[in-house]
């Protein structure tokens, strides 16, 4: 297939290659030079404009910052610029409404349109095993699921258009609070002398164990290779662990849901983003502890 991707960030960038590597031409998009470079050395082919990127395409692939960007880009430079009947693919991480409006806009001019956030973090881009939540009908998401195949271990559909980002925002909050009660443990049982090798191996395996543990452990040298054994860069940063908080506190309240949990994770990841944390991995949130 010919695909357009537009937004060739941390994430992005990975994923358009993985379309490459599948056999796929990827035409690609972003306004920094040093993604687009890195892209063409990933075999796209890069183009000025979001407009040029899209002309003549099958599919179009989004992963862009927020829900105003992608509300702005879809209406202005892909509907009506993009061939009719073409598929539209976003998997950015927005709130739920503005997922439905763009699907909404993207049907009313004659394209099928699935929101398809991701969760994984840059390593999974990379390596093209992402998961995929896709919210759209049942036909759009027959055709999406081998394009997503492409980037990602697991390609499963949420529901109606919106139903990805609600499924990512739920998830994640359950992320952000096991996180930091990962961190909040492993604090703990450092201080009250337990080696955290031990610790790791006890938990890991009874009722306390979860993807926080066993997959990212927060402690250096403990588990599987994780940002801690890096610093705490790379992976999947504090900022977007925050805003991804941030989305499902507006959720809730649009729909009168109570997240204390929720509630109370937003709150830390604030207050670590603030304090010039924002780039660390959210992970590195331990460091507080």
């Amino acid at each position: 297939m010919k695909i357009a991707f537009i937004g060739l960030g941390n994430m992005g960038g990975g994923m358009a290659a993985n379309l490459v590597k599948a056999g796929h031409t990827v035409h690609a998009f972003d306004l920094s030079t040093e993604a687009t470079e890195r892209a063409t050395g990933n075999g796209c082919a890069v183009f000025p404009t979001v407009r040029e990127a899209v002309q003549g395409v099958d599919a179009i692939v989004s992963m862009l910052p927020n829900g105003k960007i992608v509300e702005s880009v879809y209406p202005a430079d892909v509907i009506g610029q993009a061939p009719a009947g073409a598929l539209l693919l976003d998997c950015s991480t927005i709130d739920v409404d503005t997922a439905r409006k763009v699907a909404a806009a993207a049907e009313a001019g004659g394209y099928a349109m699935v929101d398809a956030p991701v969760s994984g973090g840059i390593a999974a881009a990379n390596g093209g095993t992402l998961t995929f939540m896709v919210g759209g009908t049942a036909e759009a998401f027959a055709r999406a699921e081998p394009i997503l195949a492409a980037m990602g271990k697991a390609v499963i559909h949420a529901g109606a258009s919106g139903a990805g980002q609600a499924a990512k925002i739920c998830n994640n909050m359950i992320l952000g609070a096991t996180m930091i009660a990962t961190c909040e443990a492993f604090a703990l049982a450092d201080k009250l002398g337990l080696d955290l090798q031990t610790f790791y191996d006890i938990s890991s395996k009874a009722s306390g164990q979860s993807w926080s543990m066993t997959s990212y452990c927060p402690v250096p040298g403990v588990g599987p290779a994780s940002p801690a054994d890096n610093g705490f860069q790379g992976g999947f940063a504090a900022a977007l662990m925050l805003k991804d908080l941030k989305l499902a506190l507006e959720a809730a309240q649009s729909v009168g849901a109570n997240v204390p949990m929720g509630t109370r994770a937003e709150e830390l990841y604030e207050a670590f983003a603030a304090a010039g944390n924002g780039g660390v991995d959210f992970s590195g949130i331990i460091k507080t502890l």
